[in-house]
């Protein structure tokens, strides 16, 4: 009798001490000698995205990982996608990040002032995105701003938030626009914040070349603006310009020719930042219509022709002594 208690002692007593060593291997940090990166793909199941991440060397007990996964009941909580695991990762910790979803995040961003076209080879370049872009995705449809996206995103997906997202920006200020502007719907407003994405790259002046087309619009003078010319030839060659325009190009026969057509071309020529379609709803208060570079980036301002001669002539100036 005093036999068979004592083994019933030793046994639990083994028992225990292999319990405390079995959870103190699962708190403890593990032998991954690096960061890793591990995808488990969706239908892997449990079992088997167990059994990677111990080829991978991210659990050293895939047996014990398992039982104590079961008994805690998170077998079936599990997450399939991308995971990043840090070097010595204990198998708690990942299993955490498993239960939790802790995939990797991934991101582009998209410059204001690029083009359907261009923002289309950026989607298509991103070795992580699946799947082909959608047909006839329409200019100035697109917010620029960062996007982030997990494994098995698609590129239609992060094309469809970028719509959303400019659809929900403009109906936004467009409802906080200021008063007396010479638009019907909110396209056109769309339209010459593209305009002004591409004739400044400095955010301040935005409303103020808002403004001075705004002062022609009224007026009914033409915008005469250089990158709706350039977009209406690109659209025509269906590639990059790759050159200054010429006088001949000024008198280019598209709708997209601000030199020859009046008011605004029929679609935007970009896609605008959510500032520039504010600088356009709110744009400053001014008499002037003419601006010219100044060659360091920015631009001189006139309200008369005599004026924006003096400054087209300190331009030219300037240029012949760079």
């Amino acid at each position: 009798m005093r036999y068979f208690l004592g083994l019933i002692t030793v046994l639990f007593l083994s028992a225990v001490v292999a319990g405390f060593l079995a959870w103190d291997n699962y708190i403890s940090p593990g032998k991954l000698p690096q960061d890793t990166t591990v995808i488990l793909p969706k239908g892997n199941g449990f079992s088997k995205s167990v059994d990677e991440l111990a080829e991978k060397n991210i659990i050293s007990y895939p047996l014990l990982f398992k039982i104590i996964a079961y008994v805690n009941k998170d077998a079936a909580k599990i997450k399939a996608g991308e995971y990043f695991f840090p070097a010595g990762i204990s198998p708690q910790a990942v299993i955490q990040m498993l239960v939790a979803g802790q995939v990797v995040k991934h991101k582009i961003t998209i410059a204001e002032g690029l083009n359907v076209r261009e923002v289309s080879a950026l989607i298509n370049s991103d070795p992580v995105l699946t799947g082909n872009l959608p047909a006839n995705i329409e200019e100035g449809s697109l917010l620029p701003q960062t996007y982030y996206f997990t494994y098995g995103d698609t590129r239609a997906s992060i094309i469809a938030r970028m719509q959303e997202k400019m659809k929900q920006t403009l109906a936004e200020l467009w409802e906080k626009r200021g008063e007396g502007l010479p638009f019907t719907n909110p396209g056109q407003a769309l339209t010459l914040a593209s305009i002004v994405e591409k004739e400044t790259g400095l955010p301040a002046e935005r409303p103020r070349v808002a403004a001075v087309f705004l002062n022609r619009i009224k007026i009914g003078m033409k915008l005469q603006s250089d990158p709706t010319t350039v977009y209406g030839i690109e659209k025509i060659s269906g590639k990059p310009m790759g050159r200054m325009l010429t006088f001949d190009d000024l008198k280019s026969e598209t709708p997209y020719n601000t030199y020859v057509i009046g008011g605004l071309p029929p679609a935007p020529i970009t896609n605008p930042s959510r500032e520039a379609i504010e600088a356009v709803l709110h744009p400053l208060s001014t008499n002037e219509i003419f601006f010219v570079a100044t060659g360091n980036g920015g631009h001189n301002f006139a309200s008369s022709l005599e004026e924006h001669n003096r400054n087209v002539k300190e331009y030219r100036d300037k240029a012949r002594h760079d």
